[in-house]
């Protein structure tokens, strides 16, 4: 069953590596990032996506966020998160690819545990691509979901920041 305006996120486990080793540039080992502790007093801008270096999600998905990073702020968004079912060492490399380390925090779900527990799977096996994370934005206030946009297959509509600013207004 799919997450819904009203309920609270299921508790779960993502991970995050923010820091690079200097002589080689490699991401440090990943940090444990608890979701019911992570959101617990906050308003967090969530968008997930079907994973890193992917076309739409680097060229249109990241960036609208980033661009964006200041009104959402303005608007009493605590953090912004990008989530995929990609592994913690390509979302930091992703994430200091699109310029956006220290703006958006980039979570990885990459046994997509916590995907499923939200119903926001996709199927992408065929394809090559294993279950990935459906494209959505979803706004959190104290972990409970206040927006929740999700996207028709193949399209890039309603994720963006642009609407989330509008649903902030």
């Amino acid at each position: 069953m799919t997450i819904k305006v009203g309920d609270r996120l299921p508790d779960g486990k993502l991970m995050e590596s923010t820091e690079f080793d200097s002589g080689t540039q490699c991401a440090m080992p990943p940090k444990e990032v608890h979701v019911a502790d992570a959101v617990k007093g906050k308003k967090i801008a969530i968008f997930g996506l079907p994973g890193a270096y992917t076309p739409t999600c680097s060229a249109k998905h990241v960036p609208s966020y980033v661009q964006n990073i200041d009104p959402l702020k303005k608007k009493g968004v605590n953090e912004v998160w990008c989530l995929a079912t990609n592994d913690a060492f390509v979302m930091a490399h992703w994430g200091r690819d699109q310029k956006a380390l220290g703006k958006i925090r980039f979570l990885a779900d990459g046994s997509a545990e916590w995907t499923k527990k939200l119903g926001l799977e996709l199927d992408l096996n065929a394809r090559g691509m294993g279950t990935r994370m459906q494209r959505f934005s979803m706004l959190v206030d104290n972990g409970v979901v206040k927006q929740l946009n999700v996207e028709a297959p193949g399209k890039f509509e309603v994720s963006d920041a642009a609407t989330m600013l509008k649903q902030l207004a």
